[in-house]
């Protein structure tokens, strides 16, 4: 089972879109800094996720969701 998810920054207007298959466990990694690329951002909340069977599907719609379609989609979500 994997996960799509989107976090927001509390702090900072600041999205980030990815996929695990331990969603509480990656939540923690980034809000505690250990992702070099969300570092700057932290803390988190999740504001979307979405569950897949395989990675395969779940890497499709994670990439979906970092087009400018699903960026739209995130910011309709996040009101």
């Amino acid at each position: 089972m994997y996960f799509v998810y989107v976090l927001k920054s509390t702090k900072r207007n600041y999205h980030y879109i990815g996929i695990s298959n331990n969603l509480s466990r990656r939540i923690n990694q980034h809000n505690k800094g250990y992702n070099k690329t969300t570092k700057p951002y932290t803390p988190f909340k999740l504001i979307y996720s979405e569950k897949y069977p395989d990675r395969v599907s779940a890497r499709t719609r994670e990439k979906q969701l970092k087009s400018g379609c699903g960026r739209e989609f995130i910011r309709k979500i996040d009101i």
